[in-house]
């Protein structure tokens, strides 16, 4: 039976009516149209099929098939997790064929996902789960919200779910962002959330595929020209279009909008005259063939500008510590002394601030020849952690390869191992894992040949161990093993050397870059309970478009929200003095050259002239921070802490 057929259509609507979800006339199209595809799958919604999970290898190859697309939504999930208020809620990113590649969990929603398989693997297509907004946008690449009962299957009729399809610069679905929460906290804003981060990843993989093109971004209205609403259209350096996104067609509909045509085609101007003008202006005014008037601006009109997450096929650069504030540079003399000798290091620290980048950084310093190797095990479901980590032999358990598969522990032979929220590795599975620091010898899950490996083993997790192991949730044996190193980072709310962090972030994301002085007090007095990542969030959508730009105080409040929260006391002095204090230090540290002063904190020379003048009239009322230190990389993609 085809879900077009009438009769697959009424029994739809006819369940969904028994239910008492709505009724009539005021069902959803796309809701009954769902549903009537699950009855022609032959699926029963009194009988819900077993979780399904690929395995860990299966995974590992969707996930490098859709690197650039996935690395592009994990920037906007972290983002988009720390607006979507409430708890119990999940943000997560599929394949176009519906399997989770990546999840984001508040802790309260993390059990109903592991016992439902919303993690890293989890199949949910149609076909798999029913009814579901992640599955049914893979199905129609249509927007939609699944609300309670809507859901095929009841046991999801607690969840209120929001999913939008990214498409790629070819118009083929690239994937699927979703927010699931419980239907307590449905947000009506949530669908626009999760549309415009999905845009915001179209955009950015429109430039990642014409990194070597001039991009023009235009819009009708000025205010809209630095935001997802603009349209894009890339053109080869003879004039010649080759591609568009979605909102440049819609603006300059009825118009031969081709790849292969020329720019001439759609504007009353010639391409070179377009370059020249952009080349001495950030914005310029454009007319269509038929009259309509643009605002624009040009990218790319010098050299292929460095994309913010490569492919897999282009080199990474290294990464580097800034570590200015004193306990933190002790940490990293820690961590460099521990990591060459391979002693286990035990990382602690909020979200977001910077204990993955801190275990490569153990990498690097260690001189590994082999691969860091990152694995999540709050994500794994414990049904396959053991595989996962020690590989498995052929006939080990159903689902298993063939020739069997070797494990994460052996793929970091002769490199780095990085367990990140160790605390919730299941307590039945941290034994195996004690084994392995006794012997480092691998066993693979259903018997096989043991296998010695040389790997240096980092940690890290946000959670308390010791409290952990008092409530028997930790084996206090493996503890003392995993924290022969152990360091800990502050979160952003501690560190007293915020300006040379945002300058640091402003270099990776938007390079010659400069923010004005108030503009970092107000960025300074916010809470930031996202740490780093969600300050790196920020600084990148206040870059989108121009770069390098100047950031103003008008443009902070009208990204990041106009109230701010009140500046804690640091030493009775002022936040505005403790920026110029800031400043006057590394002016001091530069030998009191102005100009390398400025490039270091990512301010104008006229800023650091102004603090300097300042310094001699005596300190001012300050708020109270602690010390702190600088995660940053070096020319590299943006990080994830």
């Amino acid at each position: 039976m085809s879900w077009h057929d009438e009769e697959g259509l009424s029994r739809a609507r006819a369940e969904l009516e028994r239910r008492g979800i709505v009724s009539g006339y005021l069902l959803a199209p796309d809701i009954s149209e769902s549903w009537a595809r699950c009855l022609a799958a032959g699926l029963d919604p009194r009988w819900p099929p077993p979780v399904q999970v690929a395995e860990p290898a299966l995974l590992r190859e969707e996930r490098e098939r859709h690197d650039v697309v996935r690395r592009l939504a994990l920037a906007e999930m972290h983002s988009l997790f720390h607006q979507i208020a409430g708890t119990n809620y999940l943000i997560a990113f599929a394949a176009p064929g519906g399997m989770l590649l990546e999840t984001l969990a508040d802790r309260t929603f993390l059990m109903t996902a592991r016992r439902s398989g919303i993690c890293p693997g989890g199949l949910w297509s149609e076909p798999a789960r029913g009814t579901n907004a992640l599955g049914t946008v893979s199905a129609t690449a249509r927007p939609i919200t699944v609300h309670g009962g809507e859901h095929f299957f009841s046991q999801f009729s607690g969840l209120t779910c929001t999913a939008a399809p990214i498409f790629g610069p070819d118009e083929q679905l690239a994937g699927v962002l979703d927010a699931s929460s419980d239907c307590r906290s449905r947000q009506q804003h949530t669908r626009a959330l999760v549309w415009l981060a999905a845009t915001h990843i179209e955009n950015s993989l429109f430039r990642d595929h014409h990194h070597a093109a001039v991009v023009l971004a235009f819009h009708s209205r000025a205010e809209y020209l630095r935001t997802p609403g603009a349209g894009l259209i890339a053109i080869n350096p003879d004039g010649t279009v080759v591609g568009s996104n979605a909102q440049a067609r819609f603006l300059l509909q009825g118009l031969p909008l081709l790849t292969g045509g020329r720019f001439e085609e759609l504007f009353r101007t010639s391409f070179s005259a377009m370059v020249d003008r952009a080349r001495h202006r950030d914005r310029l005014m454009l007319q269509d063939v038929v009259g309509s008037s643009f605002v624009a601006s040009a990218e790319n009109l010098h050299a292929p500008r460095q994309v913010p997450f490569p492919a897999a096929s282009r080199p990474r650069p290294q990464l580097r510590f800034v570590a200015t504030d004193p306990a933190v540079a002790a940490a990293v003399r820690l961590v460099e002394q521990a990591a060459p000798r391979r002693l286990p290091i035990l990382i602690g620290g909020a979200t977001g601030t910077g204990k993955e980048l801190l275990a490569r950084h153990a990498h690097v310093a260690a001189g590994r020849p082999g691969p860091f190797v990152p694995v999540n095990c709050a994500a794994m479901p414990k049904s396959l952690i053991e595989s996962e980590l020690f590989g498995h032999s052929e006939g080990a358990f159903t689902g298993a390869r063939r020739q069997g598969a070797k494990g994460l522990v052996e793929e970091a032979n002769r490199g780095t191992l990085f367990l990140d929220e160790i605390g919730d590795m299941p307590i039945d599975l941290q034994s195996v894992l004690l084994r392995l620091l006794d012997d480092w010898m691998v066993r693979p899950v259903g018997g096989g040949r043991v296998r010695h490996v040389d790997v240096l083993l980092v940690a890290a997790t946000n959670a308390d161990l010791q409290q952990r192991v008092a409530a028997g949730l930790f084996r206090a044996d493996l503890f003392y093993r995993l924290n022969t190193i152990e360091v800990r980072l502050p979160p952003l709310a501690e560190r007293s050397d915020f300006a040379e962090l945002v300058a640091a972030l402003l270099s990776e994301c938007a390079p010659g870059s400069v923010i004005a002085p108030d503009a970092l007090e107000y960025l300074e007095a916010r809470p930031w309970p996202g740490n780093i990542r969600e300050l790196h969030s920020a600084l990148v959508r206040l870059t989108l478009g121009a770069s390098p730009c100047e950031i103003d105080l008008a443009a902070v409040t009208r990204v990041v929200g106009s109230s701010a929260a009140p500046a804690v006391q640091r030493s009775g002095m002022s936040l505005r003095a403790s920026v110029r204090a800031r400043i006057a230090a590394v002016y001091g540290q530069e030998e009191s050259n102005i100009s390398r002063t400025a490039r270091r904190l990512g301010v104008s020379r006229n800023t650091v002239y102004r603090a300097i003048r300042h310094s001699s009239s005596g300190p001012e009322p300050v708020a109270q921070r602690g010390d702190a230190a600088c995660v940053a990389p070096d020319n590299s993609p943006p990080a994830r802490h």
